[in-house]
């Protein structure tokens, strides 16, 4: 989904929610002039920005960057067919930093699922934002290579290599590397909310 598209499918699903960008806005607590901007193309928003504005909708990332797919049956996947459900690498990156590059890969189609698995991967410098965001649902995962730091509420850890961590994704939550190497995280949420 380029920039544009993602422009698109942002207005037509406020819009088919019969909601102005002023009562998006305030649902999801964020300025009207930053939805028309997103809408218009003219800004890519954090992942917590527009983790806000789908809260706003009632809609997953997962759900957003959803194509209109059907089950069929498939229980596996390879590594090319799993989903990039990160706003800032999907849109095509408009600034060369560490958060455009993260990358949110999802298993398996948006809502046809009682949970969601990603795997992701964080370069260094790597941050979902400075804002914190939050979601319904249980969170938990594996750092796989690196380390990661994660503040949940008003706690901050380091994890490194075969570190885990599970926590109420209700809670506001930022992920970032802080280190001079890539880190590789195996995932999952339950609700599929992300």
């Amino acid at each position: 989904m380029t920039e544009n598209e993602v422009a698109e499918r942002l207005r037509g699903v406020r819009e088919e929610r019969g909601l102005s960008q002023r009562q998006l806005a305030a649902a999801a607590g964020i300025t009207g002039s930053m939805i028309s901007m997103i809408e218009q193309g003219r800004t890519s928003p954090s992942v917590a920005t527009l983790k806000k504005i789908l809260t706003g909708l009632g809609m997953s990332l997962g759900d957003f960057f959803a194509d209109d797919e059907t089950f069929t049956g498939q229980w596996h996947y390879k590594a090319n067919e799993l989903r990039e459900i990160n706003p800032e690498t999907t849109f095509g990156t408009q600034k060369p930093d560490a958060a455009s590059r993260i990358s949110f890969r999802q298993v398996g189609a948006a809502g046809q699922s009682t949970i969601q698995m990603l795997h992701e991967h964080y370069p260094p410098g790597a941050d979902t934002g400075p804002e914190r965001y939050a979601h319904e649902g249980e969170e938990t995962g594996i750092v796989i290579e690196g380390e990661i730091e994660i503040t949940v509420g008003g706690d901050t850890r380091t994890l490194t290599k075969g570190d885990a961590y599970l926590f109420d994704s209700r809670q506001p939550h930022r992920f970032r590397n802080v280190s001079g190497k890539p880190c590789t995280i195996v995932s999952a949420c339950t609700p599929p909310t992300f």
